[in-house]
């Protein structure tokens, strides 16, 4: 990523190597760098000390999560129409929830569309949080959480072909470049075919901004992208996320596949009138 960017005090990075350079050090791939393990270390210890609400989880923007979760859903039923021509409901739909946090999301969303849904959560009493809420909740029939699942997100290989969706919101973060490639690569074998990864994310309006208190990284829309292509996944669809605060960063969702999108001829219309630009 050539553009320059920023962290949470004001310093400025001339691009993001540079950034990456000084938080993980000259080898930032090193599996046993220190500064990696410290980076990730440091990530959990702040939501450690988190309370397990929804409040605690959207950083005292619990107000949010309704806008939130219409927009995913929004979202969401476009997906699952490219899954399947009925929208999933002759077939049994498998999610997997990454940063599952408390569970909201699988609560509020996941699980009303797919009949399994996995939880994936590093923060351990956010994990639980989640077990006991969904253990009380009542579930639409023959749809359940099945499996618990606290590991990092950088160290988590999913089952082969489980997946119809997975679901990646306000984590990947924390993931560094080299580890958010390596996640998507050994991910893509977790998504039966025809699956899609979905990803939903806060983003910076140019290069990149570094958060020094919870160690996580807000990319650009063009900084995504670039990862996107090194990770070998293609962009299916993507939607900007409406009804949130001003002050917050704008938030994307996109639609990725392990194949490119099938090209569709183009055909010549009867009618010459004025149609928008994309």
């Amino acid at each position: 990523m050539d553009a320059g960017g920023s962290d949470s005090g004001g310093r400025e990075f001339k691009n993001a190597a540079e950034m990456w350079r000084e938080q993980l050090g000259e080898e930032p791939a090193a599996a046993d760098s220190h500064k990696r393990v410290s980076w990730y270390c440091d990530g959990v210890a702040y939501w450690q000390g988190v309370e397990a609400s929804v409040d605690g989880v959207l950083g005292g923007y619990g107000h949010i999560s309704d806008a939130d979760i219409k927009g995913s859903e929004a979202f969401l039923k476009c997906v699952l129409n490219d899954i399947c021509v009925d929208g999933g409901v002759k077939r049994h739909l498998v999610a997997l929830d990454c940063g599952s946090g408390i569970g909201r999301v699988t609560k509020n969303l996941l699980i009303r569309y797919f009949h399994e849904v996995d939880l994936l959560e590093p923060v351990s009493h956010f994990l639980e949080a989640a077990r006991q809420s969904l253990a009380d909740e009542t579930l639409p029939e023959r749809h359940k959480a099945s499996n618990f699942y606290c590991v990092p997100l950088q160290e988590f290989t999913p089952e082969k072909r489980r997946y119809d969706v997975i679901w990646i919101q306000w984590c990947i973060g924390h993931l560094t470049d080299d580890d958010l490639i390596s996640f998507f690569k050994r991910a893509k074998a977790g998504l039966k075919p025809g699956g899609f990864f979905v990803l939903k994310e806060n983003i910076a309006r140019n290069g990149f901004v570094l958060d020094n208190e919870d160690r996580s990284v807000t990319r650009s829309d063009l900084y995504f992208k670039e990862l996107f292509e090194r990770a070998g996944l293609h962009l299916h669809k993507m939607r900007d996320q409406r009804g949130l605060p001003e002050e917050l960063f704008a938030v994307k969702m996109y639609a990725l596949s392990t194949h490119a999108p099938k090209r569709t001829r183009a055909t010549r219309s009867n009618t010459n009138s004025p149609a928008i630009i994309k």
